[in-house]
C-alpha cells in the first residue's frame, strides 16, 4: 500500500488549510495512506481525518526555547528515529520553510516541495529533489492542492475543498444551551480583534432570538476579554479552558460560529458549521476561510475595514437559511 508523508507543522489555520489534499490525492490514489508531521500543539487536527494513519508530533517551538538542554536533544533524537522508521513513496513539504525542509531531509522517500519563487524562505527549496512552481497570490488552500496535484501528477482540482474531518463525539465539561453561537473573540494580535462593543451588540441581539453566545479562551488575557463581553450580554457563557479536540466538538455542535482571523475559525469552516469570519487587519482573499462543499462560511471585512454587527447578523441569516435548506452532508 503506497504511503505519503505530509509535512505541515503549524500554525492551526495552516494545518486546517492542508487537509483537503488528502481527499484530492485519494481520488486518484484510493489506496494511499498518510503520516503527518505537525507541531505537538496541533496533533488533534490531522488525527480527525480517517486517512491519516500516524501523526508524528514535533516540538520545534518548544525546543528552540531550550536548545541547550540534554532533554531537548533526547526528544529530537527520538523524533528522528520515529521519522526514519518508515520509508515513504513520497515526502511532501507544503510548509515551505527551512524548518520543514530540514524535516523532509531527514525523512526517507522522494522529496517534493515548492520552488524558490513560490515560498517565503527560498533556501528551503534546496532540500527537495523535486521543486514545483505555485503562485504565491493564490489562497493557501488552493496552493496546497496545486502543489499536491503537481507532485503526484494528477490534474489540478476544480471542486470545492473536501476537508474530510469530523469532530470527536465526546462529553464536554459543561452544560451548553440548546442553540448556541460560538464567539471566537480572541487573537494574538490586537489589530485583528473585533471591538468589544460590537460583540456586545451582536450578543444581545442573538440572545433575544434564543441563540446565546458561548466564549472560549486560551489564556488569562483572553479569559478577561471573554468575561468583559459576557458581563454585558444576557445568557452569555464563558467556557472553561478546553483542549483542541474539545473545541472541535464544541464548534461542531454550534448553531453558528462568529470569529476573528484565527485558526479556530478555519476549523469551524472545515467542520461545515455556518461560520462568519471577521477581518480587520488582514486580507481574506489569500488566507480567509474557504468553505467546503456545503458553502457554509462567509468572510467579512479586510485591512482597515471593520464589519458592523448588522452586517454580521445579515450574513448569519443567509448562512443558517442555506444550512436549513441543504440536504444532510
Amino acid at each position: 500500500m503506497p504511503r505519503l508523508l505530509l509535512i505541515k507543522t503549524s500554525s492551526l489555520g495552516d494545518v486546517v488549510h492542508n487537509l483537503p489534499i488528502l481527499a484530492d490525492i485519494r481520488t486518484h490514489y484510493p489506496d494511499m495512506r498518510f503520516d503527518w508531521v505537525v507541531e505537538e500543539s496541533f496533533v488533534d487536527i490531522p488525527a480527525l481525518h480517517p486517512a491519516v494513519d500516524q501523526v508524528l508530533p514535533v516540538a520545534i517551538r518548544r525546543w528552540r526555547r531550550d536548545l541547550f538542554s540534554a532533554a531537548t536533544w533526547r526528544e529530537i533524537a527520538t523524533f528522528r528515529r520515529q521519522l526514519r522508521a518508515s520509508c515513504y513513496d513520497l515526502v511532501l513539504d507544503s510548509q515551505g520553510l527551512l524548518k520543514s525542509a530540514l524535516i523532509a531531509l531527514l525523512a526517507r522517500g522522494e522529496k517534493h516541495g515548492y520552488d524558490r519563487r513560490s515560498i517565503r524562505e527560498p533556501v528551503a527549496s534546496l532540500f527537495y529533489g523535486h521543486r514545483h512552481a505555485v503562485s504565491r497570490t493564490l489562497h493557501a488552500v488552493t496552493r496546497n492542492r496545486l502543489l499536491a496535484a503537481t507532485a503526484l501528477g494528477y490534474p489540478p482540482p476544480s471542486t470545492a475543498p473536501d476537508y474530510g474531518i469530523r469532530a470527536p463525539q465526546q462529553p464536554l465539561p459543561l452544560e451548553l444551551p440548546a442553540r448556541y453561537v460560538v464567539a471566537l473573540h480572541a487573537s494574538s494580535r490586537d489589530s485583528k480583534l473585533w471591538p468589544k462593543e460590537h460583540w456586545v451588540e451582536l450578543g444581545r441581539t442573538l440572545a433575544a432570538t434564543g441563540s446565546p453566545l458561548v466564549l472560549p479562551w486560551g489564556n488569562a488575557r483572553e479569559r478577561d476579554r471573554a468575561e468583559a463581553i459576557a458581563a454585558q450580554v444576557p445568557h452569555a457563557l464563558v467556557l472553561p479552558r478546553l483542549r483542541l479536540a474539545q473545541l472541535a466538538t464544541l464548534l461542531s455542535g454550534a448553531w453558528a460560529v462568529v470569529g476573528v482571523d484565527t485558526g479556530l475559525v478555519h476549523l469551524a469552516a472545515a467542520l461545515g458549521v455556518p461560520t462568519v469570519a471577521l477581518y480587520t487587519d488582514t486580507d481574506p482573499q489569500r488566507t480567509g476561510v474557504l468553505p467546503g462543499r456545503a458553502q457554509s462560511a462567509i468572510n467579512l471585512g479586510s485591512i482597515g475595514q471593520i464589519p458592523s454587527p448588522a452586517t454580521v447578523l445579515e450574513a448569519l441569516d443567509r448562512l443558517t437559511q442555506r444550512s436549513a435548506n441543504s440536504p444532510a452532508q
